[in-house]
């Protein structure tokens, strides 16, 4: 059985940013991926969106690694040739009764330290965004957009040339702690040549996504559960795709489920619309009984009175992994921790959004954790 220092579950934009980060500074790094692709899952079913922060409960692992990594981020992908736009935002109250939660949220995002937050009236709404109805709006200048399946890639890339072992189609099925290292039983191959193998870790990244609750219950009862929540997108291509320059967001949902239904304008000049947000029963349920296109067409034409429904058409969907169920309501944080009973195990439980944008940040959080173990 061969032994490894560090081994990473899950090779989403999470994971690769961890074994990025951890290659720089141990060697025998390893992360394993059940699908045949790195970010095949949320990390490449999104906006890309680059986040800024204003949205999230001061102090909290959401506000304090978005905002950080809004930065590194955005100096991640200068470097490295990832495709991406500082963009900047608006966030629109529609009208005079939705001020004061506008408000709320300009002082929310002042105090996560994002800069350059102003207000804008309905007149400066007209002349950055000429088609879109707002009453006041909040002007987010470091928002941005980016690749993010090229922003997973250049993770991956970066942290093999560094000598880290990424592999794909290895699915874990136990892990069985002892005293120095934990035991990860491996299931790896596709289905009709899988076999199984077993590795030695003296720490394990828990970074799964969607399935992450249930790595976690590989070490017996957790408190934790994913509730995966379905975001659909229509898009707009074509002259019309030119209604909106950059990013226009509604005020988020007072329950904390979604950030609205939006408008992204995408590094390859169309438009999208989305995302929805509505619980789904199954981690693989990208598709079953998808939203017509009617049903996006009153909230765009609530920003944008000029859209009709015949500019749309479907797009793709993606899952966000919830830890907030749907008899309930509010923000959940980030789970970035050591296993309370098996601290050789990093669990890392909810990371949705502003999971692309916090990715280089939750790097050197981990980067910290392992340090602790190894050192």
């Amino acid at each position: 059985m061969d032994q490894v220092n560090v081994l990473i579950i899950g090779g989403g934009v999470i994971g690769c940013a961890i074994a990025e980060a951890l290659s720089r500074r141990w060697q025998d790094i390893f992360l394993v991926e059940q699908n045949p692709k790195f970010g095949m899952a949320t990390s490449s079913r999104n906006s890309g969106v680059i986040h800024s922060g204003i949205y999230y409960p001061k102090n909290s692992l959401k506000a304090r690694h978005c905002v950080t990594g809004n930065v590194l981020t955005k100096e991640f992908c200068a470097k490295h040739n990832v495709p991406h736009r500082t963009t900047g935002k608006l966030v629109v109250a529609k009208s005079k009764e939705e001020e004061s939660d506008l408000l709320a949220l300009l002082k929310r995002g002042q105090d996560n330290g994002v800069q350059g937050l102003r207000l804008m009236d309905t007149g400066q709404i007209r002349d950055r965004e000429p088609h879109v109805h707002g009453y006041l709006a909040i002007d987010v200048p470091s928002t941005g957009i980016c690749s993010s399946e090229e922003l997973v890639h250049a993770f991956a890339r970066l942290a093999e040339q560094n000598g880290a072992n990424l592999v794909t189609y290895a699915k874990v099925t136990a892990l069985e702690p002892n005293e120095n290292t934990v035991r990860v039983v491996l299931r790896t191959g596709d289905q009709e040549q899988s076999e199984s193998e077993s590795v030695a870790a003296r720490c394990v990244v828990n970074a799964a996504g969607l399935y992450a609750d249930a790595v976690a219950r590989l070490l017996g009862p957790r408190p934790w559960t994913i509730y995966p929540v379905r975001g659909e997108y229509c898009e707009i291509r074509g002259p019309r795709a030119a209604l909106v320059q950059n990013l226009v967001y509604p005020l988020p949902h007072k329950d904390g489920l979604s950030l609205g239904l939006h408008f992204t304008k995408t590094l390859w000049s169309t438009l999208l619309l989305g995302p929805t947000a509505t619980y789904v029963d199954g981690k693989e349920n990208y598709e079953r009984d998808r939203l017509a296109i009617q049903e996006f067409t009153a909230d765009a034409k609530s920003l944008v009175p000029e859209i009709v429904e015949s500019d749309l058409q479907l797009a793709y969907s993606g899952l966000r992994p919830k830890l907030v169920p749907p008899s309930s309501r509010g923000i959940a944080d980030f789970v970035i921790e050591p296993d309370r009973e098996f601290p050789r195990v990093l669990q890392l439980i909810g990371i949705e959004s502003p999971g692309l944008t916090s990715a280089p940040a939750i790097a050197q959080h981990v980067t910290q954790l392992v340090s602790a173990i190894l050192d």
